[in-house]
């Protein structure tokens, strides 16, 4: 362990951000906090989003209630926890990846790359169902196309996506951060046309609100533990985040200012979201919920197909499909980032220099393979975030910081809070949502 006070000093000392004392007033708003909650806010609203009316309504009135209740403070404390551990590294510029390895050595570090690596991916392939379902649902039901063979769609799709990010990566991620305000724009421009659709079928189906779990409110939260997790996740933009605002405002401020930019950040996204989640079921009744999560499509390819609008018909599944597409792209290059560092690693270990040609190849194979399988397959894609992508993302944003903050000294100050204790319980409740699933 190397969380020691010696070497933070050495490391104020040799820093040149650290060292200049010539901060910015910490306790005053700048331009450059508007710049990254802007960018924290833009990570935070992405296509999960689309699925999280879906669970908010399936439960009735109690799971609406339960996830507007949980919805801020579970993105707020968890997302600080993480924070709170990656800027007390002096490994922090590494990433996430590097304050683990400073924290808990070597063998650590390799074991959070394959659960982050399998985070990830599960989100890969659940966008390529996503994805699949949409265009298909688009072509039907706007196009009035007859339904194209599944297994051809989704290889089409598949491969198309590949393609796009084989010729030019780097223009794709421009074209992806360009597209995150139009989305959220979109939104909220959905949520709007909807209010004329608003009924009170919603908030008269309290008396059947234990009907999806059986097991009254404890059941319930289980149910939308996993959502919530997933749809406000962004920890990895976190690790830029802190390391910016410790070279700007300094070692001690960094702590009471990135608290201040996370919580203009998520109250701004609480709001978006819960608005745009609020008004889509709002304009449905439960059984158009169960509906949906039967025919396995985001809120808004139902919507395009069940209203009577003109413009949510046309309008909602073109976003839905830009969206899903954005979130596929940027998983995919987390994913594939991840999958090369490990192959290569693995392959300097055992004395062998596998080719960076070779590498590309057989992960695009890889993906290829798994995507068109995952597509063709149409698993249900609530079913993969309740069973692996929420819990595992819980495992990283919750447990792993409150593990962390526990068991290393230079974390031990921020021991002992409440909100600590809120996060631990979040994830271990979101994790046992994943058990419950299971069995």
């Amino acid at each position: 362990m190397h969380g020691n006070t010696a070497k933070k000093l050495d490391y104020q000392t040799e820093n040149p951000a650290v060292k200049n004392e010539n901060y910015p007033d910490p306790k005053k708003w700048h331009k450059q906090d508007t710049t990254w909650a802007l960018s924290l806010f833009g990570t935070a609203i992405g296509a999960g989003v689309l699925f999280l009316p879906i669970n908010a309504g399936a439960g009735g009135l109690l799971s609406l209630l339960l996830i507007t209740i949980l919805a801020f403070p579970v993105m707020y404390y968890s997302h600080r926890a993480l924070a709170k551990m990656i800027y007390a590294s002096n490994s922090a510029e590494e990433g996430i990846t590097g304050t683990i390895r400073e924290y808990f050595g070597n063998k650590a570090s390799i074991i959070f790359n394959i659960v982050f690596f399998i985070s990830i991916y599960t989100i890969v392939l659940m966008y390529s169902v996503a994805l699949t379902n949409t265009a298909s649902s688009f072509m039907v039901n706007q196009l009035h196309m007859q339904e194209p063979p599944r297994a051809i769609l989704s290889l089409v799709l598949v491969l198309g996506l590949i393609t796009i990010l084989n010729f030019g990566q780097d223009i794709t991620v421009k074209v992806m951060s360009m597209l995150v305000y139009p989305f959220i724009a979109s939104l909220l421009f959905i949520a709007v046309s909807l209010i004329p659709q608003w009924n009170t079928s919603m908030l008269s189906f309290s008396s059947v609100t234990t009907a999806s779990s059986g097991t009254g409110i404890f059941g319930m939260i289980l149910m939308v533990l996993p959502i919530i997790v997933f749809s406000f996740n962004h920890s990895p933009i976190i690790s830029s985040f802190v390391m910016k605002q410790r070279a700007t405002y300094g070692i001690e401020a960094v702590d009471a200012k990135s608290a201040q930019i996370q919580k203009v950040t998520y109250i701004l996204t609480f709001s978006v979201v819960m608005f745009f989640v609020w008004s889509s079921v709002l304009s449905l009744n439960p059984s158009d919920l169960a509906m949906v999560k039967e025919q396995n499509l985001s809120i808004l390819s139902y919507l395009a197909n069940e209203l009577g609008s003109p413009i949510i018909t046309i309008a909602a599944p073109i976003i839905a499909f830009v969206a899903i597409t954005k979130s596929f792209l940027g998983h995919y290059i987390g994913a594939y980032e991840v999958m090369r560092d490990m192959i290569i690693e693995g392959g300097r270990k055992r004395g062998k220099d596998i080719k960076e040609k070779t590498v590309k190849s057989a992960i695009l194979v890889f993906v290829v393979l798994t995507c068109w399988y995952a597509a063709y397959a149409n698993p249900s894609i609530l079913g993969l975030i309740d069973s692996l992508s929420g819990p595992l993302v819980a495992a990283i944003l919750c447990i792993l910081p409150m593990y962390a903050i526990r068991k290393v000294p230079v974390l031990a100050k921020y021991r002992g809070k409440w909100s600590n204790v809120f996060v631990i319980v979040i994830g271990i409740l979101t994790i046992l949502a994943s058990i419950k699933s299971f069995l």
